[in-house]
């Protein structure tokens, strides 16, 4: 997926819905993105795909900031709110816009990653990190967050396979020990549990088509409850 391209459709179906994508490194994300956007554009809906940090010209210069390997002197607070700035030009520039016109739109990650890995990760504490997020997005949520989970040291083993280590994909975040990415996971696991209605939890060590399967039975439920 281009961070920097925002990709649309036309569509003369007004379902609005946000949906997000979080998960651990090299759960397969980006595969399970494409492959519901190509569904849903299939299917004649007008689809906005973005990715955080990013997704707008200020975010994604934002982005280099956050994931240079270089930058190992960044603070937690500071990290914290990088992410927020990234995500306050999104959701005012791409995101509110398109979903009040009625579109759906497609993140590659949200609040909800902050969380995790700030939170969770970094071990912030969690109630500035929620304020911060409300002034972030306006009070913009998901509809539907799409959770794929797989075990920490597998998802970096399959970010490593695929090469991304050694063409530079392996960003500042990957390279922070085993055990931030577990207590993250964990992390999500609890925000997951704390709303049960708006995550899907899906088992990421399964088949593509397996778990794009479940992925497309949760929105087609949803785009159904609100036709």
């Amino acid at each position: 997926m281009c961070a920097s391209t925002v990709m649309t459709a036309g569509s003369n179906n007004p379902n609005q819905m946000f949906i997000t994508f979080e998960g651990p490194e090299g759960s397969g994300k980006t595969t399970q993105i494409q492959a519901l956007f190509g569904y849903l554009i299939d299917q004649g809906y007008d689809v906005v795909l973005t990715r955080e940090p990013g997704g707008t010209t200020i975010g994604d210069q934002i982005r280099q900031i956050l994931l240079d390997p270089e930058n190992q002197e960044m603070l937690p607070e500071a990290e914290i709110l990088l992410f927020s700035a990234s995500r306050a030009q999104l959701v005012g520039q791409l995101a509110r816009p398109a979903l009040e016109r009625g579109a759906i739109v497609i993140c590659d990650r949200f609040a909800d990653s902050s969380l995790a890995y700030q939170g969770y990760g970094h071990g912030l504490d969690l109630e500035p990190l929620r304020a911060i997020t409300r002034f972030a997005t306006g009070g913009v949520k998901p509809d539907l967050t799409v959770y794929l989970d797989i075990e920490v040291e597998d998802g970096l083993r399959r970010k490593r396979a695929a090469g991304q280590e050694d063409t530079g994909a392996w960003n500042r975040l990957d390279q922070k020990a085993v055990a931030f990415h577990n207590r993250a996971r964990k992390g999500y696991l609890a925000l997951a549990e704390a709303e049960p209605e708006r995550w899907l939890i899906v088992n990421a060590a399964r088949p593509r088509e397996v778990i794009q399967q479940d992925i497309r039975e949760r929105v087609d439920a949803l785009l159904s409850r609100e036709a």
